[in-house]
């Protein structure tokens, strides 16, 4: 991939899984999802912009969290962004998202990648994840946890219990949780202040994750 404009080649397809050339590399990803996969199809990329921002910020040898890493559209860039110096603690809870990630992190040939089948979350334990259909159309990445009664039983880990040496960015994108991360991430992030991307697109909680984050000291943007 060269120009960002168009995907490569398809290198393999079946079912509903699909790898291709795409800007950061090959990646694997599934056709049936309407955002993620189906941008990947079409341009090669997801949401490019962010990741030029990302790039602005994230330097090589510095330490990276992803919480909420779907397929890894993100991920393989702020691997490349970090470089071998650095390190990046991706977790994503679906079991087939997370296989996803992890063989796009495979593919990229990225060794300073930590992959973990978990949820975050302020407390150790577990959460339900539901029984999605990935061979039908939907949007895998807009799946709110926390609200459940069946499903796969999953972990949830807290950012702090990871032990972290160093964290210089941190992206939260978990349709609804992000407030329990950060409650969950508060000594990490008081120890090492890393530049927070955190999603706040659910109006019933905006106020209270932007007051929180007011109680950490952060200024918004």
């Amino acid at each position: 991939m060269t120009d960002g404009a168009r995907p490569g080649e398809v290198l393999f397809d079946r079912g509903y899984t699909r790898i291709r050339r795409c800007r950061h590399g090959p990646m694997v990803y599934p056709l049936t999802d309407r955002f993620v996969g189906r941008s990947l199809d079409l341009y090669g990329e997801f949401s490019q912009g962010e990741a030029d921002l990302f790039g602005q910020i994230v330097k090589p040898g510095q330490v990276v969290a992803e919480i909420g890493a779907n397929i890894g559209a993100h991920t393989v860039p702020l691997a490349a962004m970090v470089g071998p110096g650095g390190g990046v603690l991706a977790l994503e809870p679906q079991r087939i998202l997370f296989q996803m990630l992890c063989a796009n992190v495979a593919l990229a040939g990225l060794g300073n990648v930590h992959t973990h089948h978990a949820a975050a979350g302020r407390e150790e334990g577990h959460i339900l994840v539901p029984n999605i259909d990935y061979g039908a159309e939907g949007n895998f990445g807009g799946v709110a946890l926390g609200e459940y009664e069946t499903g796969a039983r999953v972990r949830v880990a807290r950012l702090d219990d990871f032990g972290l040496g160093a964290c210089h960015f941190m992206k939260i994108d978990v349709e609804g949780m992000e407030g329990e991360v950060i409650a969950g991430a508060e000594d990490t992030i008081r120890a090492f202040r890393p530049v927070l991307y955190v999603e706040n697109d659910r109006r019933e909680k905006s106020a209270a994750l932007i007051e929180q984050l007011f109680g950490l000291g952060y200024r918004l943007y």
